[in-house]
C-alpha cells in the first residue's frame, strides 16, 4: 500500500458514523475505532502538529492502509466496534483478557412454584435476574445462605402437589414439600417474596415482613413456627450486616476504580446490588503507562457490557469519558430501562468510587508481586534445566481413569504468568486398554505434538509422574519428531514431601526446595492438569452410568432414552417424575412399571448442594 493510495482514502472518507480499521504494511490490524463522523475523526490522526500521545504517534507511523465501515447511527458504530475488537484483538486497542460469561441467579416469578437457577445469559422472559456474581464463590455463598434461611425448593421436578413422599429436604426443614401438597402456592410465593427482598437488599421490608409473621404465629400459639422465623431473622441480619457497604440507595450500581503502579494499571469493577457488595471483577494491564485513564475505563465498559449480562441502573466511574451519553443510551437499550453513567466528585457515590480505587491499588500491587514471583520461578527453571531462556509457556499433562475404565488425559497451559484456559485440551484415550498410564501418556503426547492444530509451541512440557511416565512421553515426542522440546516429569518419592524433577537421560532427579518459586509454579500447573483430567473423567463416567441404568429398562431404546433425558435432565429426575409426567412423554403403563422397578434405588431428589456454580 503506497502513501499516495492512503492519502487518496483519507481524502474520500464518508461524512457518516461508522468504524475505522487501521492496518500495517502486511495488512494486519493495528487499531479499530468508532466515530460519529468518520472523515473528521480519521483525518485528525494525520494532521500535522496534532497533540498525540507517544502510543498514538507510534500507531500513526505504522499505518499503511485503512478501511471504513459505515453504520446508520453512532450507537450502531459503538456496538460494531466492540464486536470487532472482541473478535480481532488489535495490537493498539485496549483489550480485556477475560472473555467469560458471568453467572446470574434466575428466579421465574411467573411460575406456580419458582426455583432459583444459575444462568449465564440474561433474557427478557419475565423472570428476575440477579448478579453478576463473580468470582463464583460469591454465588455459592449467596446460594448457601438462601438454602439455610429460606425453605425454597431446589429440585427440578414438576411440582403438582401429587408426589407420594417428600425428599430429605423436607425432613431437615429446608423445603416445605409443595410437591406433596403440604404447602400451598400462596404460602410458597410468600417465601419467594422474602427471597426477592433478600437478593435486592430490601432488608427493612424483609425483616418487617418476617416480624409480622412471627408475631402472628406467636398469637396463635404456634411457638415452633415463631421460633423458626425468629432464627431466620437473626441469620438474615447477620448476613446483611457483613455484606452491606452503603445505606444510601437500593439502586443497582456498578462501580469502577482504577489505580497505577509504574507502567502497570488495574481496574476494579464492583457490583453493588441494593447496597450489598455481591462481587467484583479485576482487569490488569501490565504495560499501559501511555494509555490514559479515560481510554482504559471506556474500553472496559464497552467490552464488559458487550456480553449478555444486564447493566445496572447506575454506572459510577472515576473519570469523565468521551461519549458518556452514547454509552448510557447503549446500556439503557441493553437493560430495557434507563441507565445513568456518572463520575461523582462528592458524597456517598464518590465514596464508592474511592472504595473501588482502593481495591484496584491493592490488586495492582498483588499482580506485580505475582509477576515477580513468576519471573523468579522462570529464572530458577532456566538454571535448573539449563534452558536458553526462562519458559514463557508451559504445557502440563495428566492421566485419569478408574480401574482402567474411561481413561482420559488433560493438557493445561500456563503462559505469561497465568493459566490460559482457551488452550486447554481434553483427550479420550483411544489406543490403550486397561489401566496403563505409561501408554496413555505416550498416546496423548503423540496426538498433541503430531497434530496440525494451530497452537503455540511450549517452552517446556510438564508430565505428572516420574521416570516411567517421562520415558513414555519421550517416546511420544520421538514418534512425531519433536525430541528437541524440553520435557520434565514432576513427582514425589514414596513417603517424602519434597517434589522431584525427572529429566531425560539423567538417573537421579532434582529435588526442589518446598518454598521455592519454581516449586510453586510447577505444582500449580500439575494440580490444574489433575483437576482438569478428573473433571472430564467424572463427566464421562456419570454419562456412562446414566446410559447403563436406562439401558436396563425394557421398552427404552436410544431415541426414547434421549427424549427422556432431554425433558427431565437426569436419571434422578426421571425417577422423581410423576406417572402423569412420564405418560405425557409417551411412556405406556408397561414401560412405566419397568421404569419404577429399575430406578427404585435411585434417590428421588437432587443432591443437597444443587444448584452449583461452574
Amino acid at each position: 500500500m503506497t502513501n499516495d493510495i492512503l492519502q487518496s482514502k483519507l481524502a474520500h472518507l464518508p461524512d457518516q458514523p461508522g468504524v475505522y480499521l487501521f492496518k500495517d504494511q502486511a495488512g494486519d490490524l493495528l487499531y479499530i475505532g468508532k466515530a460519529a463522523v468518520l472523515s473528521d475523526r480519521v483525518r485528525s490522526y494525520f494532521q500535522k502538529g496534532g497533540d498525540h500521545t507517544p502510543k498514538t504517534s507510534l500507531l500513526v507511523n505504522l499505518v499503511a492502509d485503512l478501511e471504513t465501515m459505515v453504520t446508520r447511527s453512532d450507537l450502531e458504530a459503538l456496538i460494531l466496534e466492540s464486536n470487532l475488537v472482541k473478535r480481532h484483538r488489535p495490537r493498539f486497542n485496549v483489550v480485556l483478557r477475560d472473555d467469560k460469561q458471568y453467572p446470574y441467579l434466575r428466579l421465574p416469578i411467573k411460575e406456580n412454584f419458582p426455583r432459583l437457577s444459575i444462568v449465564r445469559r440474561v433474557q427478557r422472559d419475565g423472570a428476575l435476574y440477579y448478579g453478576p456474581y463473580t468470582p463464583a464463590g460469591a454465588l455459592r455463598e449467596t446460594l448457601k445462605v438462601i438454602k439455610k434461611v429460606f425453605p425454597l425448593a431446589t429440585c427440578t421436578i414438576d411440582i403438582d402437589g401429587k408426589a407420594e413422599r417428600a425428599c430429605i429436604e423436607f425432613e431437615i426443614k429446608r423445603c416445605m414439600a409443595p410437591c406433596t401438597g403440604n404447602q400451598s402456592k400462596e404460602d410458597y410465593h410468600e417465601i419467594v417474596k422474602q427471597v426477592r427482598h433478600f437478593l435486592e437488599g430490601r432488608d427493612r421490608e424483609l425483616l418487617d415482613d418476617l416480624r409480622a409473621h412471627m408475631e402472628a404465629a406467636a398469637e396463635r400459639e404456634d411457638f415452633e413456627e415463631a421460633a423458626r422465623l425468629r432464627d431466620r431473622m437473626f441469620k438474615i441480619e447477620r448476613t446483611l450486616e457483613r455484606q452491606r457497604i452503603t445505606q444510601t440507595t437500593s439502586v443497582d450500581q456498578d462501580v469502577v476504580g482504577i489505580a497505577r503502579q509504574g507502567a502497570a494499571v488495574d481496574l476494579q469493577l464492583l457490583f453493588v446490588r441494593g447496597g450489598l457488595l455481591i462481587g467484583r471483577k479485576d482487569f490488569f494491564w501490565p504495560l499501559s503507562a501511555d494509555t490514559p485513564d479515560d481510554e482504559l475505563v471506556l474500553a472496559a465498559i464497552e467490552q464488559f457490557y458487550n456480553k449478555d449480562g444486564q447493566p445496572p441502573k447506575e454506572l459510577l466511574i472515576p473519570v469523565e469519558v468521551p461519549d458518556a451519553e452514547l454509552i448510557a443510551r447503549w446500556l439503557s437499550e441493553k437493560r430495557g430501562d434507563s441507565v445513568q453513567v456518572m463520575a461523582p466528585v462528592r458524597g456517598a457515590k464518590h465514596q464508592l468510587v474511592m472504595l473501588a480505587e482502593e481495591n484496584a491499588a491493592a490488586a495492582v500491587a498483588e499482580h506485580l508481586r505475582g509477576e515477580e514471583i513468576d519471573r523468579q520461578a522462570g529464572e530458577e527453571l532456566k538454571r535448573l534445566l539449563r534452558l536458553e531462556q526462562p519458559p514463557r509457556r508451559i504445557e502440563g499433562f495428566d492421566i485419569s481413569n478408574t480401574m482402567g475404565n474411561q481413561s482420559v488425559a488433560s493438557m493445561v497451559v500456563w503462559e505469561d504468568g497465568r493459566m490460559k484456559k482457551a488452550d486447554y485440551r481434553r483427550f479420550k484415550i483411544e489406543t490403550v486398554s486397561g489401566a496403563n498410564d505409561f501408554s496413555s501418556m505416550q498416546e496423548v503426547v503423540t496426538r498433541r505434538y503430531g497434530a496440525t492444530e494451530d497452537l503455540a509451541r511450549p517452552d517446556l512440557v510438564l508430565i505428572d509422574g516420574g521416570i516411567g511416565q517421562l520415558a513414555a512421553a519421550m517416546e511420544g515426542l520421538r514418534q512425531v519428531g519433536e525430541l528437541q522440546l524440553p520435557i520434565i516429569g514432576l513427582a514425589k518419592a514414596r513417603g517424602e514431601k519434597e517434589e522431584r524433577i525427572f529429566l531425560a537421560g539423567r538417573k537421579n532427579p532434582i529435588q526442589l526446595k518446598p518454598q521455592s518459586p519454581a516449586t510453586h509454579l510447577l505444582q500449580r500447573i500439575r494440580d490444574e492438569a489433575h483437576r482438569f483430567a478428573i473433571t472430564f473423567h467424572r463427566k464421562l463416567r456419570d454419562k456412562a452410568l446414566v446410559s447403563s441404568k436406562l439401558d436396563q429398562i425394557i421398552g427404552i431404546g436410544e431415541i426414547r432414552r434421549g427424549r427422556l433425558l432431554k425433558r427431565f435432565g437426569s436419571v434422578e429426575q426421571i425417577a422423581a417424575a410423576s406417572d402423569e409426567s412420564l405418560r405425557e412423554s409417551g411412556i405406556d403403563d408397561k414401560t412405566l412399571a419397568e421404569i419404577r422397578k429399575t430406578l427404585s434405588d435411585v434417590p428421588r431428589h437432587l443432591p443437597r448442594n444443587a444448584p452449583q456454580a461452574d
